[in-house]
């Protein structure tokens, strides 16, 4: 067990900080799946428009390992597969009945579920089309079910702005999630991490047994799990680890009890853009008009599918993504002020991450999608080391990334290193520079390398 203390980063204080009650959305007239949220796949689609498919049939496989599919977070009539460019798969569109049913697998009692051995579950996660809820590092993608992972990480707490509160969504969840944690233990040799933070209160994540238990303390990004691992276990080369959503645990765990997949999500809706920033029991998949209907303040705004720092833009009539329980609302554009770089002004009026003007109030801030300027040359004054807590030379990884030295890049530790880390190095960086897509840059070059 680790008692982590984590001192570098920052909690972004942005308005419209969700409210720690659950409302039940409406249920969406459609759901979806889209392929672009998974790394270095290569979907294959398994049905076509106008098929009727059931909560957790499959719909892709990935052709580079033809057994694992991806389940269908709905059932109903599959209304539209949208491509993008070069004939890239975008979007495989359900319309929902209005009586759903499921695909029905093999189900476990909770005594027995301990008992099961690898390969049973392994066969059960494949059967019920379970596996991509699973990620490895390096290089976050869906994992391989043929590995065995040095150890499985989750994390527990979730730091990053306006994200879900996993003491609300676990609540009298401890069954599917004992379950959950009980069979990701026969599928590692090491051992099953969980961190929590020291003001947890849920049951869910106090009483559970078969973990490894893990402290954290500390601003964003302690919450990430990228962070957790360098802290705790630390990748080395040819490591290999799974980790898994705290939520997802608990649907692995409810799999496996009821021989159903659960679509079930709760996500949060907030930031400025937000009249009712909330949690919401929701679904996987979801179509974002459902969740936001109403509940958007005056003017343009712009909605993100995931956190402000590494979520992904969308609209009204978008879906959640695969991996996303956040919905994230913005104000669009704004003006840049004349000279602001130099104008007087105190912290409540200004936001600075070096408390630049007077005064330190705690104060919420509207942020919008306003950059107030370009990207530019590269001020190298420890602006990315004072918000990243990892032993990790971010400058030099940085410049090893752009010249592709490969060699450089694996021994600066890219292969720790995932751009949700370094999310909070482009919000503070001078220069503008986005900082995770380059460390997602580097990861490609390491992949392609072999």
């Amino acid at each position: 067990m680790a008692d982590l203390n984590i001192k570098k980063g920052h909690n972004i204080r942005i308005s419209g900080v969700p409210l720690n009650e659950v409302q039940k959305g409406t249920k969406p007239k459609t759901v979806a799946i889209q392929p672009i949220d998974f790394r270095t796949l290569r979907p294959k689609v398994v049905v076509k428009e106008g098929d009727s498919v059931k909560i957790g049939s499959p719909l892709l496989h990935c052709k580079m390992h033809t057994n694992v599919f991806w389940p269908s977070p709905g059932a109903g009539t599959v209304s539209s597969i949208q491509f993008g460019p070069r004939r890239a798969i975008e979007k495989i569109i359900i319309e929902l009945s209005e009586t759903e049913e499921s695909e029905c697998n093999d189900s476990y009692p909770s005594s027995e579920i301990p008992t099961l051995g690898k390969e049973q579950i392994l066969s059960s996660l494949l059967k019920g089309n379970m596996i991509p809820f699973i990620r490895q590092r390096p290089f976050n993608r869906v994992i391989n079910p043929s590995d065995t992972p040095r150890d499985i990480f989750i994390s527990g707490w979730n730091t990053a702005p306006l994200s879900v509160n996993l003491d609300v969504a676990l609540r009298r969840r401890l069954p599917q999630f004992q379950a959950g944690i009980n069979i990701l233990k026969q599928l590692t040799s090491g051992a099953v991490h969980l961190s929590i933070n020291e003001n947890t209160v849920s049951d869910t994540l106090l009483e559970i047994n078969g973990a490894e238990i893990h402290t954290i303390n500390g601003p964003h990004p302690a919450g990430n799990v990228g962070i957790q691992i360098h802290h705790i276990a630390p990748l080395k080369l040819n490591d290999l680890v799974w980790t898994v959503n705290a939520q997802d645990v608990a649907r692995i765990g409810s799999f496996f009890l009821t021989g159903r997949y659960d679509p079930t999500l709760f996500v949060t809706v907030g930031g400025p853009g937000v009249k009712v920033p909330t949690h919401i029991k929701t679904r996987a998949g979801v179509q974002l008009e459902s969740i936001l209907s109403d509940n958007l303040n005056k003017g343009k705004q712009r909605i993100i599918s995931g956190d402000v720092l590494t979520g992904k833009t969308a609209d009204n009539n978008g879906y959640l993504g695969f991996y996303d329980s956040t919905v994230s609302v913005i104000p669009e554009g704004g003006e840049r002020e004349f000279m602001g770089m130099i104008r007087p002004g105190s912290s409540s009026t200004r936001y600075s991450l070096t408390h630049s003007f007077i005064g330190f109030g705690k104060k919420l801030f509207s942020f919008n999608t306003l950059q107030n300027g370009s990207e530019r040359y590269m001020i190298p004054i420890n602006a990315w080391e004072d918000v990243l807590p990892m032993d990790i030379l971010p400058n030099a990884l940085y410049r090893a990334i752009l010249v592709e030295d490969i060699e450089e890049m694996e021994q600066l530790g890219i292969l720790e290193c995932e751009e949700e880390d370094f999310a909070l190095c482009s919000f503070a960086c001078p220069s503008k520079i986005d900082v995770g897509e380059t460390i997602r840059h580097g990861l490609e070059l390491m992949e392609k390398d072999g």
